[in-house]
């Protein structure tokens, strides 16, 4: 969790950054759009490889290898001064964080029985919003700052916030343990029980799980998610990277808009936790993913009408907590049907595809935004494209059935 909330920060940051960077290096909307976007195209190219080389080499070796690359990558934002440099180091932040996502879910479900498994994801996932909220406030003061050490108050964010990856890379290596196997702080009942329990889900798991990789990226319902994930995170990263300007439009200081962010963010994170407990108790995925999906496409339709300061709040607090809701439902379905190597392909061609939404949502805002001077079309397109997530996963996906307790805790 901690990890992740390091890496939404240093993905996103750049929505704050943008009120002195554009003008300091000369980025129009169109030009910060696609940079913004860009991240996902080298995240996409470089998934599915990052994440079968987790699956073989182990989770500590090369989570820490993603950890660190990144971070370097992000503080090298400060040494941007034109488009260019812009696009190649948000592709190379893409390629550097490819496999982290899914290599975090896939590491999840090698601990955690599938009941339990919407809650744990939440929790992890909940450091998204939780960035969001603390991130707002941290990067908002930074890119007030004038000038220190030679360096605008942009570049100190990009810096600052970079270090924590770095140093949590190292902390990887000397933590995180591969597997319950390896796990000595816990009890040989413990560990012996954690096991049995994990090798009896995975021999339940539909025989094809086990097949090979091609298998797993042509299965229907891996390319279902993969589509309804598209939507979701379309609209996650516009909400992330653009929220701060449309915020801005209203006529609020940088101070003021980093509370008007942060405060849905927050909200957020006890929504999606108490909706994940609530899928794992009724062992339900479809609608779980569905409703909040629609009440995200409400908030962005809200958000288009160009209110004022609570009707915004309003719409940022639909948007947050509609995206995160259906985010931990939506990654606990895969480890239904998939195991071993087709897991490690069918979970990193989800967030792969899937986050391509990452790419065209923030890329056509700016476009659009350029084009008519506000955000009005482009977030009418993005409510459109969570609408169709919540109708699809509802007209494919079956729901699950719920999985009996066993009586060890």
């Amino acid at each position: 969790m901690l990890l992740y909330f390091v890496a939404f920060i240093d993905r996103v940051n750049i929505g704050f950054a943008a009120f002195t960077m554009n003008k300091a290096v000369g980025l129009t909307p169109e030009e910060f759009g696609l940079g913004a976007g860009i991240f996902f195209l080298g995240y996409f190219l470089c998934e599915i490889p990052s994440n079968l080389i987790l699956q073989r080499v182990g989770a500590r070796r090369w989570i820490a290898r993603v950890m660190i690359t990144w971070s370097l990558i992000s503080g090298a934002m400060i040494f941007v001064r034109g488009p260019a440099g812009f696009y190649v180091l948000r592709f190379l932040l893409g390629v550097a964080e490819a496999g982290f996502f899914p290599g975090i879910i896939l590491y999840l479900g090698t601990w955690f029985p599938q009941r339990r498994r919407a809650v744990v994801t939440g929790w992890f996932m909940a450091a998204a919003p939780a960035s969001t909220a603390l991130g707002s406030l941290l990067s908002g003061a930074l890119v007030q700052i004038h000038r220190f050490a030679g360096l605008a108050g942009w570049q100190l964010m990009f810096l600052s916030e970079a270090l924590p990856a770095l140093l949590l890379g190292f902390a990887v290596l000397r933590f995180l343990t591969d597997s319950p196997a390896d796990a000595e702080w816990l009890a040989e009942d413990q560990r012996t029980w954690l096991l049995r329990t994990m090798e009896e889900e995975r021999s339940a798991t539909a025989p094809a799980s086990h097949e090979t990789v091609w298998r797993a990226l042509a299965d229907k319902r891996v390319i279902l998610l993969c589509i309804v994930y598209f939507g979701t995170s379309a609209g996650f990263y516009t909400l992330g990277i653009w929220a701060p300007q449309i915020v801005k439009n209203l006529g609020l200081s940088t101070t003021q808009v980093s509370l008007v962010t942060a405060a849905p963010a927050a909200l957020a994170v006890v929504v999606m936790l108490l909706w994940a407990r609530h899928s794992d108790r009724t062992g339900e995925r479809s609608w779980h993913i569905a409703v909040p999906c629609a009440l995200a496409a409400c908030g962005f339709l809200l958000a288009a009408t160009n209110g004022g300061i609570w009707r915004i709040l309003l719409a940022l607090t639909l948007m947050n907590a509609g995206i995160g809701a259906s985010k931990p439902p939506l990654w606990s379905m895969p480890t239904l049907f998939l195991a071993g190597p087709a897991a490690a392909a069918g979970l990193a061609a989800i967030n792969a595809v899937g986050n391509l939404g990452g790419f065209a949502g923030p890329t056509l805002i700016g476009w659009l935004r350029g084009m008519s001077g506000n955000f009005t079309v482009g977030l009418i397109f993005i409510a459109g494209l969570l609408l169709a997530s919540a109708l699809l996963i509802l007209a494919v996906a079956r729901p699950t059935p719920p999985r009996q307790e066993t009586e060890h805790a």
